[in-house]
């Protein structure tokens, strides 16, 4: 679906932008391993979620998703909720064919943890993108535990997972990696005694959080998880808090386009996943957070952002995984801030959806922009002028989020050739800048 965007002089309003997509898919697999019913609202019904709920109806959860259109006034184009009508830790039946995760790599990393416990067999894989994506980092420790897995050439999808008997472990990650630690705590559920997780950074913790919510236990100390066996998980109603990921894109438009307030109701602002928001305040940007309330577990907020004038810095570090999705929008910002600013210790967004290294480096070049690649991040030089091209985001959502903010700011059209792409974390997405533009 091709899609074009013109330059703004202003951007005015609210937004609320969809549900968190790494809460709505852990949604979604508690609550199929919960007894009883659990209800999720505002879930993000994007592809990448649904991959997830079709996983689970394929080993006999009853899953229905109902639209709640202008429920809590959303701009995703409807609102969903799910019910997950779960059978238990045990309650899993073997699928009768291939389970597919499509491109989502948090739908494989973390089934292949709950699929290491099961009591059959099970192949997951995934579209071409996802196949070529490392999986060594969840197939060794949960070979760890005692998982037979079975990967394709490269330790790569398809997996064959045979269920067996698991055990306790110590691991270290070799890096922070949320999906690699989630994979571990889900496969404690069936181990035989408690696992110990060493983080060398905190990764976002929603799986920590809504595990204990459904009854279960996790510990952390200085970054140290203990994840406990679980005799029965319980369903929950939760409502999901809208996805910071996302926000990033308007919060970014509000900071770039001259003249501009926008405000963001209702979105999750843990500590592990406001990363950018720390950067962003570092470069001189004006961005306050109100309203902060509870949300299952989950802090919520109300963030606001106006135009300012950014300089350049450098980052990198233990705030990197704390902000690895929002890297593309923040290179972009970079782009119009005073000065030079450097991102380090981010080799991680090679192994995305797409090289996000290389692919956000040659579509902000391609705007004008002076930017260049290093083997962990990027330099970039502002403020540089951007001009309309035409892009390709190579089938990567926050890449073609990150254009379409791109030409909001740049001169003449810009033209995404495959826009459709931003339906898997942010439905709605054109609709709302076309909004705040009127």
């Amino acid at each position: 679906m091709q899609m074009e965007v013109r330059p703004v002089r202003q951007l005015i309003g609210e937004v609320i932008v969809p549900g968190d997509k790494s809460i709505s898919h852990r949604g979604v697999m508690l609550g199929a391993l919960a007894k009883g019913t659990t209800r999720l609202s505002r879930f993000l019904a994007g592809e990448d979620c649904i991959n997830t709920i079709l996983a689970f109806q394929s080993m006999g959860i009853d899953i229905q998703m109902r639209s709640s259109s202008g429920e809590g006034g959303s701009d995703s184009s409807e609102d969903y909720t799910v019910l997950i009508r779960g059978k238990g830790l045990h309650g899993l039946q073997k699928p009768h064919s291939i389970i597919q995760a499509g491109n989502s790599g948090t739908t494989a990393r973390l089934l292949a943890g709950i699929l290491a416990g099961q009591s059959f067999a099970a192949v997951l894989d995934g579209d071409e993108s996802l196949r070529k994506r490392p999986m060594s980092r969840i197939i060794d420790p949960l070979r760890k535990m005692g998982a037979r897995i079975s990967p394709q050439d490269h330790n790569t999808l398809p997996l064959t997972i045979q269920g067996s008997r698991l055990k306790g472990m110590e691991y270290t990650l070799p890096v922070a990696s949320a999906q690699v630690k989630s994979a571990i705590v889900f496969a404690s559920l069936y181990a035989d005694s408690p696992s110990i997780i060493r983080q060398p950074a905190r990764s976002r913790d929603h799986t920590e959080i809504m595990l204990q919510h459904f009854g279960g236990r996790v510990e952390e100390q200085e970054g140290t998880l203990t994840a406990y066996p679980a005799q029965e998980l319980h369903g929950q109603d939760l409502r999901i808090p809208g996805d910071i990921s996302s926000a990033a894109y308007f919060i970014t438009a509000a900071l770039l386009v001259p003249n501009s307030r926008i405000i963001m109701r209702g979105v999750g602002i843990n500590p592990t996943r406001t990363g950018l928001l720390d950067v962003y305040r570092q470069m001189g940007a004006d961005i306050t957070v109100d309203n902060i309330r509870n949300a299952g577990g989950e802090p919520v907020g109300d963030i606001t952002a106006a135009h300012s004038a950014l300089k350049g810095i450098e980052t990198g570090g233990s705030i990197i995984p704390r902000m690895i999705d929002e890297i593309p929008i923040l290179a972009l910002a970079a782009t119009q801030a005073q000065g030079t600013t450097v991102i380090r210790d981010a080799a991680e967004l090679k192994v995305k959806e797409s090289n996000r290294i290389d692919v956000v480096v040659r579509t902000l070049q391609a705007f004008g922009a002076d930017i260049e690649a290093r083997d962990d991040g990027m330099l970039i030089h502002g403020p540089a002028p951007l001009t309309g091209c035409t892009v390709a985001c190579e089938k990567d959502h926050r890449i073609a989020m990150m254009a379409a903010i791109a030409g909001l700011i740049a001169k003449g059209r810009t033209t995404i050739t495959d826009g459709q792409w931003v339906d898997v974390s942010f439905p709605g997405f054109f609709h709302v800048i076309d909004r705040l533009r009127a």
